[in-house]
């Protein structure tokens, strides 16, 4: 029975969690709630002008925008939301080849090379068009550049040679790069940018040219997010700026050496003060006539040497697109830019210029919020001025400047400006502070009045967690503290990781590239009401978080409260299947006053939960049973609830083959084991990589070699390494005081202990460790779960660190402390963040949701209290939890080698011993020595998103033919059988007595995997989720449940102790399915449609209404 101090903590877990471990639930919409492909293809093969001229447009007055961007597609989606009396009709021109697209977000283009998720609407179709367009009676000029505009017609014409008349016309032409007159910019390998065509561009250039190192000239804003794309390509990246820092504009020296420094860490190199002199050709010419690509960068500073790269980006700032107006009557500035007043009207009556191209009081506004906040003013003008709409105002809107308060991520690094941060020279009513914390990389200073009543501006670099607080205080004014210094030091410095407590004010600035407040919000998602009101919907209601993204964060804290407000909230649930949370569920199961009751999935489903499981609440029920059991993960149907690479004790890699990695405690290892790893990688082929870590990768087995790779190693005392689990990953350390001439303690023997005693604990998410033997801190630890840094008298303990895509540094626990002390604070620190975080979350999120201490001091003070203090009094549970999982390790690679039972579980085929390599399912090409598998191609291309749209096996003639014994096939899991030369998959689900079968390819990607993959259901609906990417099809008909792909499927009954599948011939089913025809090949070796094979185009022409339909193969 558990202690009533048991049952108290878990209660606590449970409030505690119900506050910081929400999980948002945001699910895809349907692919039914979409239009089709070939209804966009119907829309945008029809002529614009007919659609738009579609409806009686004779009293109605015609708004052209010139130019289809962010803030021109803003003014009309304001405009449209104004004529409820349809007063006007909208012509757009977009020179283009896609309608608008997010240009602030232009490097996340890398993580998807998907157009569409920048859209400023919905999805593209192949022509760039989205459904809006038609949808709100917009003519939207696709490809065609407005070249002349006669004022006095009133008439635009584009390149295409359409005409259009107007009533209004907008500028919303925006800007181009500004190219500095450099000799040498017009040659191959100079690029500016600007666009997605620019990216692409790019991309092409250094995969043709094998581009190495390349030059971004300009170090603002536009530069160093250049200066990203570039490194996001793979390509040393050098920043050229001509200014003596970064962001001159912005930040000062003490920001510009902090923000070098973040920089500098991530391999990017800084040249400030540049005077580049020109682009030198691969010939040696400097002159602007030579097509030579270009080699390098010359300065005209004395004493530097030529720049090797071979590739330059311009992104040194912007100039207005103003062309067009040149040469009109309306009013060009001096220096660029389309003159407007308050109202955003030119010189011209009718025509108006918002954005990048509007001069307003001689500046240029090069910001996505200045220019949303003109189409807002530009858009009721229009609407009461032009059309006559009657907007209930007592003045007429106007833009009178913005806030160029910034706040950003660059290049990992937070990078804010507010306010006044730069006052100038001669104002003596200024008073600086500065915190320069060169170690940390955070450089901040405030800037007072002389009095110190009054938050004037700042910059912040390296943490800007409390922007919003400081900004609204210069901004809005508001009392300051007694003690205004309080406000210097940044969050993370003062303890206070967790989240800004955001004002409840209605009127607060939420989002300020789209002006947003906090009310706007909490309208919305009034009128959405608790059902409809998820993330998405919010975003896509309110645009808020549509631009920059930012305040993203603040939208999901706004939608938390308020539907707490309506008596809802978000979902922290698993998954449809356990209405709990990881933590919530956690506590349930270990504290059971019959612990035999909890033991396995099932057990657990049916007490807690409902339904068949599924690809999220399987694997976590798993990692539970590990951290409190830990038994092999293997056995007694445990198989069943682990992700591919934990099922595989192997991380599946592109194409379905396997790495492995084994441990190498501290990074060290012997000369033996050197030789064993050699020659295993050499006899079976796989391609070998040193990791980040310290430890040596092997690409490129196949699953059924693991167990003999695993024996070869095991022989020269090599263990699983854990690569593939959520577990203690690997104790990086320097060889410290046993070698280094600085060492004061012996890091190596200390991370080889600790990595030992840790080995093998499954955790809500992976951990890393490492332990540096002097302050010089070569082996990182503060950038690790958690870390050891050696003193003279011991170690200084730090807590909660993470690297990967969003870095955070450890806080300090404890000092000069003893190496068992450090293991009992480990060993309850691990213990109280396996029993506590949520599924899939790391130690520093986890760390940064947890209480404050009772005296203050942020979550690091809770944890003393905890772990030293013993303030929950689990400090004994936590010990002998973690003793248990110490005494029960078991290398899990030899748990299989020495077990015939568990072995057989690796078997490629469950119904033939024979193998099909991995050569035989995916190219393999030589790079550098070594062999690694092709590229996959591109989400459309030829070898991906395999589509057999009909039952193509419908006139054939199938007999039920057996696959093996009911006992060949576990229970609740995939299995692979030959036949022909053709593979299939067969699930047995157990848990509703039912059997499916399957092609065993993805259709996706195009890989052998999908047997790999857990099963369970969605709503009811039997399915597997793909292990590659997780993609959904039912298993019983084979649709994809979360897109457009499907599955061949084949009935299946039992026969005594028989599994039998109904198919056609071998021959016809090779004809389709044969791995030899599906075999991905390298992009350069083409792709062939072998539809002409003349069995499978009987076949193929056998299927009702098929007789067009191909299959690309290799």
């Amino acid at each position: 029975m558990a202690s009533p101090k048991m049952w108290g903590f878990a209660f606590s877990i449970l409030l505690l969690h119900s506050n910081i471990a929400n999980s948002f639930q945001i699910f895809p919409r349907s692919p039914h709630n979409r239009i089709s492909t070939n209804e966009h293809e119907s829309i945008g093969r029809r002529h614009s002008t007919k659609l738009a001229n579609s409806i009686d447009n004779r009293d109605r007055k015609r708004v052209v925008v010139i130019g289809n961007g962010m803030v021109g597609q803003r003014f009309m989606e304001n405009l449209i939301d104004i004529d409820k009396q349809k007063k006007c009709i909208i012509t757009t021109f977009c020179e283009e080849p896609r309608a608008a697209y997010n240009r602030v977000k232009l490097t996340s283009y890398f993580e998807t090379r998907n157009p569409s998720a920048l859209s400023m609407t919905t999805d593209f179709d192949d022509e760039g068009r989205t459904p809006w367009y038609s949808e709100n009676n917009v003519e939207l000029l696709l490809n065609d550049k407005a070249v002349s505009i006669d004022t006095k017609a009133k008439k635009i014409v584009g390149a295409s040679g359409k005409e259009v008349n107007y009533d209004v016309a907008v500028f919303a032409t925006g800007s181009f790069p500004f190219v500095p007159p450099i000799p040498g910019k017009q040659r191959p390998g100079v690029f500016v940018y600007r666009t997605i065509e620019d990216l692409e561009a790019m991309l092409k250039y250094v995969k043709e040219n094998n581009v190495k190192s390349a030059a971004v000239i300009g170090g603002g804003l536009l530069g160093l997010e250049a200066a990203k794309a570039v490194a996001d390509m793979k390509v040393e990246s050098h920043i050229i700026e001509f200014a003596d820092i970064l962001m001159c504009r912005q930040i000062d020296q003490g920001g510009h050496d902090a923000l070098v420094g973040k920089i500098e860490e991530m391999g990017l190199q800084v040249h400030c003060g540049a005077r580049t002199e020109s682009f030198v050709g691969a010939d040696g010419s400097t002159d602007n006539e030579s097509m030579s690509p270009v080699s390098a960068l010359r300065f005209s500073n004395e004493g530097w040497d030529d720049l090797k790269v071979q590739m330059v980006v311009v992104s040194a700032g912007i100039k207005p697109r103003d062309d067009l107006a040149r040469g009109t009557d309306i009013n060009v500035g001096e220096r660029g830019g389309i003159i407007v007043d308050d109202q955003l009207r030119t010189s011209v009556e009718g025509v108006y210029a918002i954005g990048e191209i509007a001069l307003y009081n001689n500046f240029i506004y090069g910001l996505i919020a200045p220019g949303y906040d003109m189409a807002g003013v530009c858009s009721k003008v229009i609407a009461k001025e032009e059309l006559g709409i009657d907007l209930d105002l007592h003045e007429l809107p106007a833009f009178t400047g913005a806030d160029l308060s910034t706040k950003l991520k660059l290049l990992g690094c937070d990078v804010a400006s507010f306010g006044e941060n730069q006052p100038r020279p001669d104002d003596t009513d200024v008073s600086n502070l500065v915190w320069n914390d060169p170690l940390g990389g955070i450089y901040r200073k405030l800037i007072f009045n002389k009095a110190g009543t009054r938050l004037r501006g700042g910059i912040l670099v390296g943490d800007a967690s409390d922007y919003s607080k400081l900004h609204a205080l210069a901004m809005k004014g508001g009392e300051l503290p007694e003690n205004p210094a309080i406000l210097l030091a940044p969050p993370t410095a003062r303890g206070e990781v967790e989240e800004e407590e955001l004002s409840t004010d209605p009127n607060t600035q939420i989002c300020s590239c789209n002006d947003v407040t906090r009310g706007k919000i909490a309208d919305t998602i009034k009128e959405l009401g608790a059902e409809k009101a998820t993330l998405k919907e919010v975003k896509a209601c309110s645009k808020a978080g549509t631009g920059c993204g930012g305040c993203e964060p603040d939208v999901k804290t706004i939608l938390k409260q308020e539907l707490e407000k309506m008596g809802a909230s978000l979902s922290n649930h698993l998954c449809e299947h356990f209405a709990y949370s990881r933590p919530e569920l956690m506590a349930l199961v270990r504290t059971d006053s019959d612990p035999s009751s909890v033991d396995s999935f099932e057990k657990i489903l049916a007490k807690h939960g409902k339904g068949d499981g599924c690809e999220i609440c399987k694997p976590a029920v798993g990692s539970i049973l590990a951290s409190i059991y830990n038994g092999v993960i293997l056995d007694e149907g445990r198989d069943s609830l682990q992700d591919t690479n934990d099922r595989s004790l192997a991380n599946m890699q592109r194409g379905g083959s396997y790495s492995v990695v084994p441990r190498v405690p501290g990074g060290e290892i012997t000369a033996e084991q050197l030789i064993q790893l050699g020659k295993t990688a050499k006899k079976y082929g796989l391609y070998s990589k040193i990791t980040g870590a310290q430890r040596v990768d092997l690409f490129g087995a196949a699953k059924y070699q693991l167990p003999d790779i695993w024996e070869e190693l095991g022989s020269v005392g090599l263990e699983s390494g854990h690569a593939y689990g959520k577990a203690l990953r690997t104790v990086k350390s320097c060889v410290g005081s046993t070698w280094c001439r600085y060492g004061v303690q012996d890091s190596v023997s200390f991370a080889v202990r600790v990595e030992n005693r840790y080995k093998g604990v499954r955790s809500p998410h992976k951990m890393k460790s490492a332990v540096s033997g002097c302050i010089r801190e070569c082996a990182e630890a503060q950038g690790k779960d958690f870390g050891m840094i050696a003193t003279e008298n011991g170690y200084n303990l730090y807590l909660g660190g993470n690297g990967g895509t969003n870095p955070v540094h450890a806080q300090l626990f404890a000092t000069n402390i003893d190496e068992d002390t450090v293991i009992k604070y480990l060993d309850r620190y691990i213990g109280y963040y396996i029993l506590t975080a949520d599924r899939l979350e790391r130690t520093a999120p986890w760390q940064a949701r947890l209480p404050n201490g009772k005296n203050g001091g942020g979550p690091i003070e809770h944890l003393k209290e905890v772990i030293i203090e013993d303030s929950l009094g689990i400090c004994d549970e936590l010990d002998r939890r973690m003793q248990h999982l110490v005494d029960t390790y078991h290398d899990e690679w030899a748990e299989v080698v020495k077990d015939p039972a568990r072995r057989a579980k690796f078997k490629q085929f469950v119904n033939t011993d024979e193998n099909q390599t991995r050569e035989e399912m995916i190219e393999f090409v030589d790079m550098r020595g070594q062999l690694r598998p092709a590229n996959w191609p591109a989400d459309g291309q030829p070898q991906t998103n395999w589509k057999p749209e009909e039952d193509v096996f419908s006139r054939s003639e199938k007999t039920w033919k057996s696959v093996g014994k009911v006992s060949d096939f576990a229970p609740n899991v995939g299995s692979t059988v030959l036949y022909g030369k053709s593979q299939l998959a067969v699930f047995n689900n157990q848990k509703r007595g039912e059997w499916y079968c399957t092609q065993n390819m993805c259709p996706h990607k195009q890989a052998f995997v999908l047997s790999q993959g857990i099963i369970g259901d969605e709503s009811g609906t039997p399915k597997v989720a793909c292990p590659l990417h997780k993609k959904q099809f039912a298993l019983e008909d084979g649709h994809q449940l979360d897109g457009d792909l499907s599955l061949i499927t084949f009935p299946v009954k039992i026969e005594g102790d028989n599994v039998m599948v109904e198919l056609p011939s071998e021959e016809e089913v090779n004809a389709i399915l044969g791995t030899h025809g599906l075999r991905v090949k390298h992009t350069s070796s083409g792709c062939v449609d072998i539809s002409n094979d003349p069995l499978e185009k009987e076949i193929m022409n056998g299927v009702t209404g098929s007789k067009n339909v191909t299959f690309a193969r290799t």
